[in-house]
């Protein structure tokens, strides 16, 4: 049987991995809006540096499919280099506390430690009980008690959602949070243990151009069309799909939609989302404004900062995981992360009061960054999925299924949504 056809719309890295995994048995084209494929993961060089135009992608993994086929496309030896990760909490303060803070509590002031000795005592005799517990406040207090999350968990969650903590749903971080036990807690800090049980404690990094190496390599031997903004999708009489990007239009006979949910109303012609249209119109997000800058040195590898007296919630000191990544000056860079947009001006002045001594060079805003869910918001995506493979159209990505999707969990879901197309009886 004559292979078929299949249009995937979006290059990031959840486009270009399901590109790859379904070129044996379809032929696969990917449309990519930009003029190089790349999405959140893009990298550019400015002055010699290598600016993470938005976040600073590290990978790692706890799926061993992921690890596996990831791994097919690399050198990791000769590519990569193995980091542990060394992050901090930069309190109001100027005092520094490693990261996980839970773990450091000993570190904080003597009148902070007695109150979270306090609180994990009141903790451990109620149980620790987080059955029933629907949102992100009740979550963290009940987990790590009301100082810590006073002190941390609270400020430097609420610069990035920009909203009260207790309208953020639980359900869609599971996976996403620590969940140590009081005993843990209380344990580690006697000990003094480092955490190294999260995914990416330790992570691999590209010895050159970043998240950029891998987008790089895994556009290699694929179709892709650059400059290609699909402005319709449209569900033909036959069953097929019409891909309309610029002048020209396409026939597939599948379509994987990797890009923005909330463009799906404009986009489809001919099928009719109206009990989905109202639902994807209010979702809600946030974007990123990455800021580039020259930092001074130091060991880190993330720094956090809850403190208000700036509205940055963390630096990503990328110049340390790379020594390629700082230019031929070897002035240490890093980037610097605000929600939503915010001026040049208004940049600076945060920049003259923040840890690091950070000196601006460039900025840039991605208007999706964070999804943000509501208690509906899995369950009318799951239907909205459903509903759409029954015409041949599936969709898969951060944006595209409305899920906080790291790189390796973006490669993950590419796998499951390959194995659907795969599945179908005919090819």
């Amino acid at each position: 049987m004559m292979k078929r056809r299949i249009a995937i719309i979006g290059g990031g890295i959840s486009g270009l991995s399901l590109a790859h995994l379904l070129r044996e048995q379809f032929f696969v084209t990917v449309f990519e809006k930009e003029s190089v494929p790349g999405g959140l993961l893009r990298c550019q060089r400015v002055h010699g540096g290598l600016f993470h135009t938005c976040g600073g992608h590290v990978f790692n993994s706890k799926y061993e499919d992921v690890l596996q086929w990831f791994w097919g496309f690399f050198d990791k030896d000769a590519e990569f280099v193995k980091a542990e990760r060394n992050s901090v909490v930069w309190m109001g303060n100027q005092q520094i506390i490693p990261y996980p803070i839970e773990n450091h509590a000993y570190m904080l002031p003597d009148e902070i430690v007695r109150k979270i000795a306090h609180d994990l005592v009141l903790m451990s005799k109620a149980g620790n009980n987080i059955a029933g517990i629907d949102n992100f406040e009740e979550f963290l207090v009940q987990r790590f008690g009301q100082t810590l999350y006073d002190i941390y968990f609270k400020p430097y969650n609420e610069k990035i959602w920009r909203r009260r903590l207790n309208d953020v749903p639980i359900t869609w971080l599971e996976g996403k949070l620590p969940m140590p036990t009081v005993e843990e807690i209380i344990y580690n800090n006697f000990k003094q243990v480092e955490e190294k049980s999260f995914v990416h404690s330790s992570f691999w990094y590209e010895k050159n151009n970043g998240s950029q190496f891998i987008i790089d390599r895994l556009s290699h031997g694929l179709s892709i069309k650059c400059n290609a903004d699909v402005c319709e999708i449209e569900r033909m009489p036959d069953g097929t799909w019409q891909v309309c990007a610029g002048a020209g239009c396409e026939s597939f006979d599948y379509v994987v939609f990797c890009g923005n949910i909330k463009q799906l109303p404009t986009l489809l012609k001919n099928l009719e989302l109206c009990g989905f249209s109202q639902e994807i119109e209010v979702l809600e997000y946030h974007g990123t404004t990455t800021v580039f800058c020259e930092i001074s040195p130091n060991p880190y590898s993330w720094v956090y900062l809850p403190s208000n007296q700036y509205e940055a919630h963390r630096i990503i000191c990328t110049g340390n995981f790379s020594p390629t990544n700082n230019g031929e000056s070897h002035t240490m860079t890093g980037t610097i992360e605000f929600t939503d947009a915010i001026s040049e001006d208004v940049i600076r002045q945060n920049l003259r009061q923040m840890p690091l001594s950070p000196r601006y060079i460039t900025h840039l805003f991605n208007p999706y960054t964070y999804p943000i869910q509501n208690g509906r918001t899995r369950q009318m995506i799951t239907e909205l999925k459903k509903f759409l493979s029954t015409y041949g159209f599936y969709t898969t990505g951060r944006f595209a299924d409305w899920e906080y999707y790291n790189m390796d969990v973006a490669i993950k879901a590419a796998m499951e949504t390959s194995n659907a197309i795969k599945s179908l009886k005919y090819h």
